[in-house]
């Protein structure tokens, strides 16, 4: 089975890139947790978050918006003690920043979406190295959610966000989930 280049062996990454990676959410709490993983992978690989996952919904309230931007800074002090996540004062100050802004948009599911026309965009790049790594929609997207009060979402985060959540669809050509993911449609 042939998989996209960046795919490594990994069961976890492997699930991962098979049922989640580019196909297409509008759910608001799976947006919103993605937004914020990527925030957190700034700097990192993403196989570092992705096997975090689990930890942070836990320690995250699931990601809900509402308990996040309640969290204390006692609580922020607690998950820096906490080795199953990725320690950072500031992203984890981003992530109650960050929830505070999301609650502050009318429909975040429309808004992500409209910086993709409101539907995927479909690519068809042949090999891993033509994928670009930024995009003029991740730099309006970065540049919106910076107006809106959001952190660590620079327009490379925004990027990855999108084809995360499947506002672009970049699976190679020659990956098996090209072909199924090529025909989605909102």
């Amino acid at each position: 089975m042939q998989r996209c280049r960046w795919c490594s062996d990994d069961p976890i990454y492997q699930a991962y890139h098979d049922t989640e990676w580019g196909v297409p959410s509008h759910d608001a709490r799976h947006l919103f947790e993605k937004l914020l993983l990527e925030g957190f992978q700034a700097g990192l690989s993403w196989i570092t978050v992705l096997k975090k996952r689990p930890h942070y919904r836990d320690v995250m309230f699931n990601f809900d918006a509402q308990a996040l931007a309640t969290m204390s800074d006692d609580y922020i002090e607690t998950l820096m003690q906490d080795a199953g996540i990725i320690r950072n004062r500031l992203k984890l100050n981003a992530a109650r920043s960050n929830a505070r802004a999301w609650l502050e948009l009318s429909d975040p599911v429309d808004y992500l979406w409209s910086f993709v026309g409101g539907k995927p965009v479909i690519h068809h790049y042949a090999a891993h190295q033509d994928i670009p790594v930024i995009s003029p929609e991740a730099q309006t997207m970065s540049r919106a959610l910076k107006k809106a009060g959001f952190t660590f979402v620079g327009p490379t985060i925004c990027h990855s966000y999108l084809q995360a959540v499947g506002g672009f669809m970049d699976h190679t050509t020659d990956c098996f989930r090209h072909a199924a993911l090529s025909t989605t449609q909102r």
